[in-house]
């Protein structure tokens, strides 16, 4: 059995071939983060030490937490962390994380909202399927009413609306773990904080979707089990790749960066693979021209024919000839497409007229959901599939 997180399965979820390279390869990187999350960990880690002197009876003023959290930074930031977003710097970040905790100082003193049972609580909890689950909560408290409460820190730019909140996957499984820890636990509030907005947003979960959720959990396992039996982690291209520290190792992006390191146009202008690309985008450019060129001849040649009345023109070494003929257009409207072919069955006339779907058959049967007699019969082979697509950076200029 092995240990999964949200993390694991959320990294699975947005790019099999990162999870792989971090959990299954391993792949030590230069770049050992991004802004964001360095900025993010700062600011636990400065609540973290503001919730531990409350406890020990110390002094936590706003000024002590601010230099907490400037000297922890100064101490740990590094030239190579990766600063994404054009126009910012590491100062902006900086200032950002001081502002969140200036703002929750001032909503949250004198921290009395709950007992605090825990801070960057870490602990392990079974799933039904005999796996683990690793559990990590930023703060953990209760009062006395019975009511106990998963709390996150979020330094995101963007605020978590309430069905998100409903939705969301991670302190709704930490609340399994709380449950069974607790027994006195009469409700498991989840509540994270919206450093950005000085805002919390609050969810709770019942028995039946927690239940729910377990399952969604247990499958999403055998997924990354049977990726990991045959070793299929397909990349997955988004908007989060320009943040992962792997893009120097994935064949989606080697390319791009290899191309950066160019400094003169002409050496890159030499480069094999993009002159292949330049060159096969002309062609590409020429086809579609032509293609438009031959419906346009298309419509002249019948046009010419209807007008004299003849179905063979003449060229000077070629004939063309113009037929007409007549074409059934099926129904397009949906609910008219079902009671068509519905027709066609009552009839007696669907295998008659029905064919082999090529494309649902070939997707089926590499996700090996068809019936095991049919799959003896098929081979499986690579093949390639070339698209093209404008540049992203070079769209962006």
């Amino acid at each position: 059995m092995a240990t999964y997180s949200h993390s694991k399965i959320s990294t699975y979820e947005n790019c099999p071939y990162q999870y792989k390279l971090h959990y299954i390869d391993k792949v030590e990187v230069e770049t050992p983060t991004t802004i964001e999350p360095f900025m993010g960990d700062m600011v636990h880690q400065s609540l973290e030490d503001l919730y531990k002197r409350k406890k020990f009876k110390q002094r936590i003023s706003k000024e002590t937490l601010i230099k907490f959290y400037r000297d922890l930074w100064d101490k740990s930031y590094s030239e190579d962390i990766r600063i994404v977003k054009d126009g910012l710097d590491a100062k902006n970040y900086k200032k950002m994380g001081e502002k969140f905790l200036s703002d929750y100082y001032d909503r949250m003193k004198p921290f009395e909202q709950m007992t605090i049972l825990g801070l960057e609580t870490q602990d392990r909890m079974t799933l039904p399927d005999g796996n683990q689950w690793h559990v990590r909560i930023d703060k953990l408290g209760c009062d006395d009413k019975g009511n106990y409460y998963v709390c996150d820190y979020k330094t995101n730019s963007r605020m978590k609306d309430q069905e998100e909140a409903d939705s969301d996957r991670q302190l709704a499984m930490y609340s399994i773990w709380v449950k069974d820890k607790f027994k006195d636990a009469k409700s498991v509030k989840l509540i994270w904080h919206m450093l950005a907005f000085n805002k919390d947003a609050v969810s709770e979960r019942t028995e039946k979707q927690l239940k729910e959720l377990q399952e969604q959990i247990v499958n999403l396992i055998k997924e990354i089990e049977k990726a990991t039996k045959e070793n299929n982690f397909p990349r997955k291209q988004s908007a989060l790749c320009d943040y992962c520290v792997y893009k120097e190792q994935c064949p989606s992006f080697k390319h791009e960066i290899e191309l950066e390191k160019i400094e003169s146009v002409e050496k890159f202008k030499q480069n094999e693979g993009v002159i292949f690309v330049d060159e096969f985008s002309e062609i590409k450019k020429k086809l579609a021209e032509l293609k438009e060129k031959e419906d346009e001849f298309k419509e002249k040649l019948i046009q010419y024919a209807k007008q004299f009345g003849i179905d063979i023109i003449y060229g000077s070494n070629k004939k063309c000839s113009v037929k007409e003929f007549e074409k059934i257009i099926l129904p397009e409207d949906e609910k008219e497409k079902i009671k068509f072919v519905q027709l066609l069955k009552d009839k007696g006339l669907w295998e008659e007229f029905s064919m082999i779907c090529y494309p649902k058959l070939n997707s089926k049967a590499i996700k090996g959901e068809i019936d095991k007699d049919l799959k003896k019969m098929i081979d499986i082979e690579k093949d390639f599939r070339l698209s093209l697509s404008q540049r992203k950076d070079i769209e962006d200029e």
